[in-house]
């Protein structure tokens, strides 16, 4: 009995206050200029060179290659609004503009694609939603 008493009123406590789980991504680098990447030919190369284990990564990069798998496993769920804005913006324009660099990242990242539907279904729905308001 004082072993569950132990077990519920302290160990349960305080691995919740102090487990290692946070609730977001660090926002260090939600300012970085996610438009200045795309529109940087040398920029966006070393990004997707970083991403696929190609060359080395900035800071920026390597924390973006950390957490890309949770991610999209969760739907972006730990990102900050800028995160969530940044990763609609980097994904539709992989998407449109570099293809075979987006298949290469989706194989390694998100190989069921399931991520890519969730995009462009997103893209659908904010499409018919502007043609409704007309």
């Amino acid at each position: 009995m004082f072993m569950l008493f132990i077990i519920s009123f302290i160990i349960v406590p305080v691995l919740k206050c102090c487990g290692t789980e946070t609730s977001t991504y660090t926002t260090q680098y939600d300012e970085v200029d996610i438009k200045e990447i795309m529109d940087n030919e040398r920029l966006l190369v070393a990004y997707i060179g970083c991403l696929l284990d190609k060359n080395p990564c900035t800071p920026e990069g390597k924390e973006l290659k950390r957490n890309i798998p949770d991610a999209l496993q969760s739907d972006c769920n730990k990102c900050s609004d800028k995160q969530r804005e940044n990763a609609d913006a980097w994904i539709e324009f992989m998407i449109d503009n570099r293809p075979e660099d987006w298949t290469k990242l989706e194989e390694r990242y998100n190989p069921d694609g399931s991520y890519r539907t969730k995009c462009l279904e997103s893209k659908h729905n904010a499409t018919s939603n502007v043609d409704e308001s007309k």
